[in-house]
């Protein structure tokens, strides 16, 4: 028997599967992470998305907001009042015998229903929500309530068919409830105005910002991994 030692390359292989082993391990890990901070990148870019949308659609009344609620409560308050003789803003909204009594005019009854309508509580929804898009609609609806409101008035001083004159005149009612409209008419455009300037330019800065962002981080993934 020979007393030289025998060739084992048992020990060689086995550190070479063990780095084999330890190499596919750390690019298993490699691409994990390039995964995870992909889906993170794009988690954080559609809530950037999202803020930016909901930024965009709010709008910032400021101190006119105060004058809004005024002209809400005046409009309210107009609605106890005679809108002509003995028919008050209520009885033309709701089409009642005092009104038919006073011969009210379809115009009136439209501004009524306008004045409830938008000028009350669509401007109440608009100033709780702060949406842009409810103040736009409270400001058309307004708009056109003052077009009713002035055929209104002058309904209230025209001889009908056959030249059969209304009863009674304008009331305070009509008068403070059209001039309620009048203020929210200016405020609301006022307001939603000031938001397209504004935010649209604010819109366009983030989106350069998301944009170089994006560009970055591309930049930053496409660079090569130590192992």
């Amino acid at each position: 028997m020979s007393d030289e030692p025998r060739e084992d390359n048992t020990d060689d292989r086995l550190p070479t599967a063990q780095r084999a082993s330890g190499g596919s391990s750390g690019g298993s890990t490699a691409d994990g992470g390039t995964g995870s901070d992909d889906a993170e990148f794009a988690q954080y870019a559609d809530d950037l998305r999202k803020a930016e949308r909901k930024v965009a659609g709010e709008i910032d009344p400021g101190a006119r907001a105060v004058v809004v609620a005024v002209a809400v409560l005046v409009a309210m308050g107009s609605l106890l009042l005679p809108h002509t003789g003995s028919a008050n803003g209520f009885d033309v909204l709701t089409s009642s015998a005092a009104a038919a009594t006073e011969r009210v005019a379809v115009v009136s009854k439209v501004f009524v229903w306008f004045l409830v309508v938008f000028g009350i509580f669509g401007s109440m929804l608009a100033l709780v929500t702060r949406r842009w898009v409810i103040a736009w609609i409270a400001l058309c609806g307004c708009a056109i309530g003052c077009v009713a409101g002035m055929l209104a008035w002058w309904s209230r001083n025209t001889p009908g068919v056959g030249g059969v004159a209304p009863p009674s005149g304008v009331g305070a009612g009509l008068v403070l409830g059209w001039l309620a409209l009048l203020v929210l008419t200016f405020h609301w455009s006022r307001v939603v105005w000031a938001r397209s300037t504004y935010h649209l330019a604010l819109e366009e800065e983030r989106r350069r910002e998301a944009v170089a962002r994006e560009e970055a981080a591309r930049k930053l993934q496409q660079r090569p991994r130590e192992l």
